[in-house]
C-alpha cells in the first residue's frame, strides 16, 4: 500500500510541476556548494534537476531569485513580486534567518511578515513550499540562538497548516547535524549538505529519489582536542571575524550581487 501511494504522488507531481522558481537568501543560492565560474550549485539548483528529471526533456523550466546576505523584508520586497510576476507552479520560500540571527529580533514579529508574504504569494503561484529552521546546537556561532529558531520553526508549521504549503523540516533532518554537512565557514551547508536537503525537499513532494537523505555519514576517527582547538582558531580568523566586521559596518555580503537565475529556464 505505501508503495503505491508512494507512485501516485509522484504521477501526481510530475503532472503539476513543470515550472519552479525559489527565492531566499545564501541557503537557496546555494552559498556553501562551488559551481563553476565562481558561482554555487546549492539545495534548489538539486531539487530542480530532480523535478526536470520527471518530465520530458525540454519541459521544466527554473528560476533562483535568491540572493546571499537578504533579509525578510528584502526578499519580500525585491524576490516575491518577481515570483509572481512569473507565477510557476512551485515556490520554495526560506527567508526569516538573517533576521533570527541578529540581536533583539523578535521571531514573532518575523514571522507575522513571512505569513503576509505567503499569503501573497498563495494566490498568485500554483504551490508554496516552506522551509523551518535547522536545529542549530551543534553549530558554534547559532547554538545560543537555538530557542528563537525553534519558536519561529513552530510559526512556520502553524503558517503551512493555515495555506496549504508542504514543509521542507529541516529541523528534522538528522544528517544534517553531522559537522560533513557544512562548510568551513559553520554558517552554510557543504555540497553533501545541500544534496541531503535537496533529496528531502523532493521527498515531500512525493517523487522518488535515489537516496535517503537521512542516511548514516560514513564513521571517521575521533579527532584530538589539539586538532579541534587548531580549527577552531582557524575558523574564528578566516570566517567569524570577518562576519563580525561586516555586521559593525553594515555591510551585507549580498551587496552587489543579483539573482544567478532570474528568469524561468529550460534545464
Amino acid at each position: 500500500m505505501a508503495a503505491t501511494t508512494t507512485i501516485e504522488t509522484t504521477k501526481k507531481t510530475n503532472r503539476t510541476i513543470g515550472s519552479y522558481a525559489a527565492i531566499g537568501d545564501s541557503f537557496t543560492e546555494g552559498v556553501g556548494d562551488p559551481g563553476p565560474e565562481g558561482s554555487f550549485v546549492g539545495w534548489a539548483d538539486r531539487l530542480a534537476v530532480l523535478l526536470a528529471d520527471q518530465r520530458p526533456e525540454g519541459e521544466f523550466r527554473y528560476a533562483n531569485l535568491a540572493v546571499r546576505g537578504r533579509l525578510l523584508d528584502q526578499i519580500v520586497a525585491e524576490q516575491v513580486p518577481r515570483a509572481k510576476e512569473l507565477a510557476p507552479d512551485l515556490v520554495t520560500f526560506c527567508a526569516g534567518g538573517n533576521d533570527i540571527i541578529r540581536p533583539g529580533s523578535d521571531p514573532d514579529a518575523v514571522a507575522e511578515r513571512f505569513e503576509a508574504a505567503v499569503a501573497d504569494l498563495a494566490g498568485s503561484v500554483g504551490q508554496v513550499m516552506i522551509t523551518t529552521g535547522f536545529d542549530t546546537r551543534g553549530v558554534p556561532v547559532l547554538k545560543h540562538l537555538r530557542g528563537k529558531v525553534a519558536t519561529y520553526s513552530a510559526h512556520v508549521r502553524a503558517i503551512a497548516d493555515r495555506y496549504d504549503c508542504p514543509v521542507l523540516d529541516l529541523w528534522s533532518l538528522k544528517s544534517v547535524q553531522d559537522r560533513r554537512a557544512w562548510d568551513d565557514d559553520r554558517l552554510h551547508l557543504s555540497p553533501e549538505g545541500h544534496t541531503r536537503v535537496a533529496l528531502r525537499a523532493a521527498q515531500v513532494l512525493g517523487l522518488g529519489v535515489p537516496a535517503d537523505p537521512d542516511q548514516p555519514w560514513p564513521p571517521q576517527q575521533p579527532r584530538g582536542s589539539v586538532d579541534v582547538t587548531r580549527d577552531n582558531i582557524q575558523w574564528a580568523r578566516e570566517h567569524l571575524v570577518p562576519w563580525i566586521g561586516r555586521r559593525l559596518r553594515g555591510e551585507s555580503s549580498g551587496d552587489h550581487v543579483e539573482a544567478k537565475r532570474p528568469d524561468l529556464l529550460p534545464l
